[in-house]
């Protein structure tokens, strides 16, 4: 039955029942119950040396991209470092974090039911939050939901396919964060925000080096992964937009218009020329 749900999902115009049946998957992840615990959790490894390394090259990136996406509201859905802004260099004024931990940022809520109007943001960032919940296909849902048409998401992800993904089979089972979740490539991220109606305009992955010791020593790994590599890497960054759904005007089939003839008069005819006229 996966088999023929992935199948489903990597077609272009997937039925009807193929979307709800894979928006009910419930994915088996080893983290706690308690996304508060998941939040610490996360926070606690950011805070040392891998995931500092991996936070400086996420700012990195969202510095080139997010100047380019404009509006007047944004949204940042999880908070691994609260002494960090990943969103300064946007161009958007009104902006605001939430997190599942009181304190953490100005709202307190879950991502699966975001306390936020519909239709009501521009922009909205969500690092590393899918892989840790046990609905996850409902946090993109909400996130559909409360982006304006021509909407912009910004989402990043660990990579299954890098050195993360290692550590994630061997040291998973011990429940810390981040091993305990489970990891998505980019290419199924893809199709779930295809299915959502959202075009993904960039995609890239970084973080080659190992997640373990000193994050910021290794340069030459990073440039050596983006340049001969540039799939492996540790986290995947998506950029989609929101798709609106127009309609195509049909042009009303052409007639001639019929001519009114005065009742009684008679319309001639065309009468064919006989050998016989010019004998």
């Amino acid at each position: 039955m996966a088999v023929a749900v992935d199948l489903a999902l990597s077609l272009g115009q997937p039925t009807q029942d193929a979307i709800r049946f894979s928006m009910k998957r419930r994915p088996y992840t080893h983290c706690p119950s308690d996304p508060a615990a998941v939040a610490r959790g996360l926070r606690s490894w950011y805070a040392a040396d891998p995931g500092q390394a991996l936070l400086d090259a996420l700012q990195q990136r969202l510095d080139e991209w997010v100047p380019e996406l404009f509006g007047y509201h944004a949204l940042q859905i999880g908070n691994p470092d609260p002494d960090r802004d990943l969103l300064a260099a946007s161009r958007i004024r009104h902006r605001a974090v939430m997190d599942t931990l009181p304190g953490a940022g100005a709202l307190v809520g879950l991502p699966e039911a975001l306390p936020i109007q519909s239709e009501s943001l521009d922009l909205v960032l969500l690092p590393h939050g899918i892989e840790f919940s046990r609905q996850p296909h409902e946090i993109l849902r909400e996130i559909d939901r409360v982006l304006v048409s021509e909407g912009h998401l910004v989402l990043a992800a660990f990579n299954p396919l890098s050195l993360y993904g290692v550590l994630r089979l061997s040291l998973g089972w011990r429940g810390r964060t981040p091993w305990c979740g489970r990891f998505y490539g980019s290419w199924r991220l893809r199709d779930w925000l295809s299915l959502l109606g959202f075009d993904t305009l960039r995609c890239q992955s970084f973080g080659f080096r190992m997640p373990l010791g000193d994050g910021h020593r290794l340069a030459f790994v990073e440039r050596f992964g983006e340049r001969w590599t540039p799939y492996l890497g540790g986290v995947s960054l998506i950029l989609a937009r929101k798709r609106v759904a127009t309609l195509t005007p049909l042009r009303p089939r052409w007639r001639p218009r019929r001519k009114i003839l005065p009742a009684g008069t008679m319309q001639p005819t065309p009468r064919s020329a006989s050998p016989s006229t010019f004998g």
